[in-house]
């Protein structure tokens, strides 16, 4: 699979240039299957505190394929990505891909006769758009499905709409395996709101994204260079590496950070109001790394995978 990007010690986002803006990139409005207006979707993020969003409306034929247009929500302090949820063909399971895709031309083909996953994964990345596999432990999901795509940028390692509704939400497993495997995507966590009378799928998880100015471009600059990372509650402060053999991690309160790699189990630092923590590498063999942070809440944060060699 060709990478986009690789994330390393010295490409961090916690010291590039601008800050973080805290967005959402998956969510569904009346113009496919979700219950608030494409107006009402912009104005409950807005009014609980996110910089932007994409909305990412099913391309069906039932919905005409259209992607949906936010551009005139946008201003100065608020701003919006153009998205879609494409579904191409078929996975191994016999359902058809869910494929997100976030900074897309207006103008972008969401359909064509004989599509499968990886025709349109292709045309996505040929875009410069930002393309993620969702919700893999929801629909079955494989890696053999995965490994039919020339490249994507990133896979959902927390969906809380199939949180709320299937207690299928958590799919770090799934993206575990595709490192040990040499696919080198980051993680994000996303609400995939469709607002839902039974289902609680607002603010339940989100991405934070280290850019230069609140553009759609910086933004989607941002994503592709992996300058992001993923919560569910806490905040991550400070990711650094001092040297090869010492990590630096400062956090929101926090119950435990962990450093996880190739390796069975994690370093951890565990106590109450934990504000960050230093780890010994020395003796940590591995390709990539990557740290999570627990709060009491039961809120993580991770970083994107971060690759040693």
């Amino acid at each position: 699979m060709n990478q986009s990007t690789t994330l390393t010690p010295s490409t961090l986002p916690f010291a590039q240039p601008g800050r973080f803006y805290r967005g959402n990139l998956h969510g569904h409005s009346t113009n496919s299957d979700g219950r608030w207006s494409p107006a009402e979707y912009i104005r409950q993020y807005r009014q609980n505190g996110y910089d932007f969003v994409s909305l990412t409306d099913h391309c069906m034929e039932q919905h005409g394929f259209d992607i949906s247009d936010t551009r005139e929500y946008r201003d100065s302090a608020f701003t919006t990505l153009i998205g879609a949820e494409l579904h191409p063909g078929q996975i191994e399971s016999g359902s058809p891909w869910h494929l997100l895709a976030v900074g897309l031309p207006l103008d972008f083909e969401t359909h064509r006769e004989g599509d499968t996953g990886a025709s349109v994964a292709r045309r996505v990345m040929e875009a410069g758009a930002f393309l993620a596999a969702t919700h893999p432990n929801w629909y079955a999901f494989t890696v053999a499905d995965f490994e039919t795509l020339d490249a994507a940028d990133a896979v959902e390692c927390y969906n809380g709409g199939c949180d709320a509704e299937s207690d299928r939400g958590y799919s770090w497993h799934f993206i575990d395996m595709l490192l040990h495997r040499g696919h080198r995507v980051g993680a994000i966590a996303v609400d995939d709101v469709h607002a839902r009378a039974d289902a609680n799928d607002f603010m339940r998880g989100w991405v934070y994204v280290k850019a230069e100015a609140l553009r759609p471009d910086a933004l989607l600059r941002a994503l592709k260079a992996g300058h992001y990372y993923s919560s569910t509650g806490p905040q991550l402060h400070n990711v650094e590496f001092m040297g090869r053999d010492r990590l630096v991690v400062e956090c929101s309160p926090a119950k435990q950070i962990l450093v996880s790699s190739e390796r069975a189990g994690a370093l951890r630092v565990s106590g109450r109001g934990l504000r960050g923590a230093e780890f010994d590498l020395s003796e940590v063999e591995s390709r990539w790394l990557r740290v999570t942070v627990r709060d009491e809440a039961g809120g993580r944060a991770w970083t994107n995978p971060v690759w040693l060699v």
